[in-house]
């Protein structure tokens, strides 16, 4: 994968912040569908097998860390690359790098910033996300 292109599954309960994060990609050329909270993530990451996931952490049903978490323990999901759009707290930053989140973005975030780390992690070959322990911090913001 290289350059803007590429499919991104936007995960967050906000319509509002679900809406942003998709023109803020799409203006980049970056293909985006959209998953209201994890149970749905989960529902549809096999069908439309994204690239990349952004996942809010506060979410109904289930939450993001849960998300990535189900995620890492999926084969076929394995190695996508997963990063959080959140105001995080210390200890969900550390929980999710340790289920295997690869960056955090703080909320509010600046959507250059997003678009810049979204282009890294489509950019990233598979198999290189937070399995491996350089990666894991790579590009991680958190909330103070």
């Amino acid at each position: 994968m290289s350059g803007a292109s590429g499919r991104v599954l936007v995960v967050d309960d906000n319509k509002v912040i679900r809406q942003l994060i998709r023109v803020n990609l799409e203006l980049e050329g970056i293909e985006v569908v959209t998953a209201a909270d994890g149970v749905e993530c989960l529902d549809v990451v096999h069908r439309v097998r994204p690239d990349v996931v952004t996942l809010d952490v506060v979410m109904p049903r289930l939450d993001g860390l849960r998300t990535a978490a189900r995620l890492r323990g999926d084969p076929r999901t394995r190695h996508l690359p997963l990063a959080v759009v959140s105001a995080c707290t210390q200890y969900e930053v550390e929980s999710g790098l340790d289920v295997g989140v690869d960056v955090f973005l703080a909320k509010p975030f600046d959507p250059e910033e997003l678009v810049r780390v979204v282009r890294e992690l489509l950019e990233r070959p598979r198999g290189s996300g937070a399995e491996g322990s350089a990666s894991r911090g790579a590009g991680a913001q958190s909330a103070p």
